[in-house]
């Protein structure tokens, strides 16, 4: 197992070698949307939309990790799940290794499912109580691969080997496990079928602080090991600094800001960001007592009445008038750095704010 301390940036150079420097990046979101219909009165007429995601655009090259962050309920999960069609998006396009995952047709889908794979947030909860361990990481084997009984029961084994489990535990039932243990069970289920692409919903949410740095420990080294390409989406901040190459920041189902990692931790320019990093605790406590925190005033609107313009209008202190009228563009201000907020001007200078809103 890795040290707790071990540091992406260590990771980030084996990491980045899954790809040739011409090669197309692995996973390309163009616009995604995923609305969920309100229905309202006894004809359950359609009455409006949950705008959950509100187009959102990224790519991720392959061996390397996205970090995805923001509020909960700022659409990060509904994301992941609607990139590999759990849901199915309103419009928009994914692809992954080629292939449009929106646009296939349900035979095509399954062909291509065992590359990309998802790591559940609550490991109790996605794993079936009434199955055994060898039960759960076989069934993705039986349902895609013609592999025979024995072929399965070995392939278990090496999957348990991969993820730190002694293969003894392959006839325990997951009520056996501590949380960390089961989540490991759902990472080697991931791993059943050498996906390129997994979507890691936060992995660590609900463990113990104790356990948490040696679950993505683990997945930093499965992703040198065996290429691997990661969305890491987590509201844990600090987390996403240790394990990310790149991160984006969600509000209101947009993405409002995306960045290398060291860019933004150490220079964020979107005032959402800046909130949010703002609240992140210092292990310096001299560090701590002198940095000034940004309080974001009232609550988050709501994904079903969205404020016009832009969506953080309504708890930014450097509004203005035109924030209220039209959203604004996800712009580059700097190679690989974007930004969606009209306090960038074309020479990417920052306006005079307003007084608080």
């Amino acid at each position: 197992m890795l040290d707790a301390t071990h540091s992406a940036s260590s990771a980030t150079p084996a990491a980045g070698n899954g790809g040739t420097a011409n090669a197309p990046p692995l996973v390309q979101v163009r616009d995604l949307k995923m609305y969920f219909p309100i229905y309202s009165g006894l004809l359950r007429r359609h009455t409006g939309n949950v705008k959950a995601v509100d187009g959102i655009s990224f790519e991720i090259p392959a061996g390397e990790t996205l970090g995805l962050v923001g509020e909960s309920g700022c659409g990060k999960t509904t994301a992941g799940r609607a990139m590999l069609r759990l849901y199915e998006p309103t419009s928009g396009k994914v692809i992954i290794n080629g292939h449009d995952v929106i646009a296939l047709e349900p035979e095509a889908l399954r062909r291509i499912r065992p590359t990309m794979q998802m790591v559940f947030q609550d490991p109790q909860a996605s794993l079936n109580p009434r199955m055994t361990v060898a039960a759960i990481i076989g069934e993705p084997l039986l349902e895609h691969t013609k592999m025979n009984p024995a072929g399965r029961r070995e392939r278990t084994y090496e999957l348990l080997d991969q993820v730190g489990l002694n293969r003894n535990f392959a006839n325990r039932y997951p009520h056996e496990f501590s949380g960390g243990q089961r989540q490991r069970i759902g990472i080697a289920r991931a791993l059943a079928l050498n996906p390129r692409f997994i979507v890691c919903d936060e992995p660590i949410a609900a463990l113990d602080v104790s356990i948490q740095a040696q679950v993505v420990n683990l997945l930093e080294m499965l992703q040198q090991r065996l290429g691997l390409t990661y969305l890491f989406i987590s509201h844990d901040l600090s987390m996403v600094r240790h394990i990310a190459n790149r991160v984006a920041v969600m509000y209101l189902g947009r993405i409002v800001e995306l960045s290398d990692r060291e860019s933004l931790y150490a220079d964020p320019k979107h005032p959402y960001s800046q909130a949010l990093l703002s609240a992140v605790p210092e292990p310096d406590p001299q560090t701590e007592s002198r940095r000034q925190r940004i309080v974001l005033r009232g609550d988050v609107p709501s994904p079903a009445n969205p404020p016009k313009g832009c969506a953080f209008s309504t708890r930014c202190s450097h509004v203005m008038a035109h924030c209220r009228v039209a959203a604004p563009a996800l712009t580059e201000i700097a190679p690989g750095r974007q930004v969606a907020c009209p306090l960038f001007t074309n020479n990417h200078t920052i306006a005079e704010p307003t007084a608080a809103h």
